[in-house]
This record gives C-alpha cells, sequence and structure tokens, in this order.
C-alpha cells in the first residue's frame, strides 16, 4: 500500500503566512475537505511555497474530522522527528517571512519582540 500524501500548494506568500500565523506555528493546521481522512491517519503533508525551491516535508496526523457541517474538514497535528526539525521549520519560515515582509512586520505576526 502506498504511503498517503497529502500536497498544499500556497501560490501566494502572504497565503501561507497567514496560515502560518494563525494554524501551523500551533503545530498543526485544518484542511477543508468534504471527504476528511479517518482519525488517526498519518501521512506525508509537503507545502509548496512561492520563493522557496524544496517543499516543506512534515509528517501529519488526522486528530479530528468533521463532514456534515458548514465548514467540512479535518484537523492535522505535525508529528516532529525531534525538536531540532521543529527549530528548523520554524527558523526558515521566519527567515522567508522576515525577507518579504521585513523584519518589524514579521516580528509582530509571529508575536517576537523586536531585537534592538
Amino acid at each position: 500500500r502506498a504511503p498517503i500524501e497529502l500536497k498544499v500548494d500556497y501560490k501566494k506568500l502572504n497565503s501561507f503566512f497567514a496560515d502560518y500565523t494563525k494554524n501551523i506555528s500551533k503545530g498543526g493546521t485544518f484542511i477543508k475537505t468534504k471527504k476528511p481522512l479517518p482519525i488517526g491517519t498519518r501521512f506525508l503533508f509537503k507545502l509548496t511555497v512561492p520563493q522557496r525551491e524544496a517543499p516543506f516535508e512534515l509528517l501529519g496526523e488526522v486528530v479530528w474530522s468533521q463532514g456534515d457541517t458548514e465548514e467540512p474538514g479535518m484537523g492535522i497535528r505535525f508529528i516532529y522527528s525531534s525538536d531540532t526539525q521543529r527549530t528548523d521549520f520554524e527558523s526558515v519560515v521566519e527567515q522567508l517571512m522576515s525577507s518579504s515582509l521585513g523584519s518589524e512586520l514579521a516580528g509582530k505576526l509571529l508575536n517576537k519582540p523586536m531585537k534592538s
């Protein structure tokens, strides 16, 4: 059986930043879909982002799902292989935000104090 792979392709960097600051930085995300996967399903999550050649690859697990509601979909928790993987992912995103938006705005979005 082939492993499940979910691809999320961001066309605009700002959409990725909005999702990141709202959901992804908390260690997971919400995927809107009418066909949610069963709870406990693990899969490779690939996030393709403009200005970055290689997609982010993270292991994900479905932790909750809702089918017949106004907003059907599933809640995903990222499973980092180590604290280092989480830190690496977060620092790459912060660098991307800083170079695209400027360090002051990126810091505000990430709720980080300004370095003087």
